[in-house]
């Protein structure tokens, strides 16, 4: 313990050669201490961090690009229902208006406030957003980024309807999202 609190090693393996050093125990002995102190409640081991992959394509594979997937994903499947489910057809006519309402009130903000602030590793997680900062930052960016597509829209020959609405926020916020899991890989692979 007191070579814990001393010399702070990050690995068992740095622990154990710390303490073979110094106790002339064998590295079993050693092992078998720290489990000891484990299962005790004294010391708390940590799985080590796995390592950012280098290329883009090896990152969106991980388990911090689940939330660029889970945005395509219900952007997609939204424009899909707007396109397919008539309005009066009313069971499916209210999973549209859900599914829109997300569309439009938290994803175009959320994709773009991702872009803005990547969310860093765990060493300088204090410099982020928290998540009622990150909530409040999408819808605010959300209900001020629709409004300036459609007027936009307004002045291409397709105008206000619902299509390119639809495929224009989608645009959106595929480009945004896309944006942000490419920052979010490049301050990760910066602090590891």
């Amino acid at each position: 313990m007191r070579i814990i609190q001393e010399k702070n090693p990050e690995t068992v393996h740095q622990l154990s050669s710390l303490v073979k050093e110094e106790a002339e125990l064998s590295e079993q002995k050693v092992l078998d201490e720290v489990l000891k102190l484990q299962s005790e409640g004294k010391i708390v081991l940590k799985k080590p961090s796995e390592p950012v992959p280098c290329s883009f394509s090896s990152y969106l594979k991980t388990g911090h690009a689940r939330w660029y997937w889970m945005t395509l994903v219900l952007a997609s499947a939204t424009a899909l229902i707007v396109f397919t489910v008539p309005e009066d057809r009313l069971p499916l006519a209210y999973i549209r208006n859900v599914l829109g309402t997300v569309f439009v009130l938290w994803l175009p903000g959320y994709s773009l406030t991702k872009a803005l602030f990547p969310k860093r590793a765990e060493k300088d997680a204090s410099e982020g957003l928290d998540l009622l900062e990150r909530i409040a930052l999408s819808i605010g960016l959300s209900l001020a980024l629709v409004p300036m597509i459609g007027l936009l829209l307004n002045y291409t020959p397709w105008g206000i309807r619902l299509t390119p609405i639809t495929i224009s926020l989608l645009a959106f916020t595929a480009v945004a999202a896309t944006a942000a899991v490419a920052r979010e890989q490049q301050a990760r692979i910066t602090i590891a």
